[in-house]
């Protein structure tokens, strides 16, 4: 009875975050199946750990926790580069979401695109994922600062930092967007 009792908790705590924990997921990777084996792997891991919860405190923090560790190494064993950036790598991120990136497709982006519009979309997908992440939490996720710390493993001051970059890189992009298409409309 123990296990099932604990199998109904975990699904009335933690499965009711389902859709939240696959977007922050495809946010994150930018890709629908790495976003759904990341998902997989994220409630894999929380059942497994389950008993490390503490009952009335925030589940989806705690999951998006364990999402993002797995995430980051997920990255980690492609061999490639996480979240550590210094000043100058930085500043030509800045320069590289000005000049665009790639973006991928998927139902999820179509819906959001939908509500949000394809320049939000598109911009949020340009952004290095040291800001994107931060910027999704915040601003689509709605979590608090303490909430990001905690996700992330960083002090609140440096999600207050990278939040303020991640939403200047967005507004630099979708001005320089909106003076492009005002040319393109002066020039008809």
């Amino acid at each position: 009875m123990e296990s099932h009792s604990r199998r109904r908790e975990f699904e009335d705590q933690a499965l009711v975050y389902l859709d939240r924990v696959f977007h922050l997921a495809l946010r994150l990777t930018r890709n629908r199946t790495e976003a759904e084996d990341l998902a997989q792997e994220t409630y894999l891991r929380a059942f497994k750990h389950f008993d490390q919860f503490d009952p009335g405190t925030n589940c989806r923090a705690w999951l998006f926790a364990i999402l993002r560790n797995a995430f980051v190494n997920q990255v980690k064993r492609q061999g490639r580069e996480v979240l550590g950036l210094d000043e100058g790598e930085l500043e030509r991120l800045e320069a590289d979401v000005l000049d665009g990136a790639r973006t991928i497709e998927s139902p999820e982006e179509e819906l959001l695109r939908r509500v949000v519009g394809a320049d939000l979309v598109a911009a949020l997908d340009r952004l290095p994922l040291i800001f994107r992440e931060v910027v999704v939490l915040a601003d689509v996720e709605e979590c608090s600062y303490k909430e990001i710390a905690q996700v992330c493993g960083v002090p609140m001051g440096t999600v207050m930092s990278r939040l303020s970059r991640g939403r200047r890189l967005l507004r630099r992009w979708l001005e320089r967007l909106a003076r492009e298409r005002q040319g393109l409309r002066s020039a008809r």
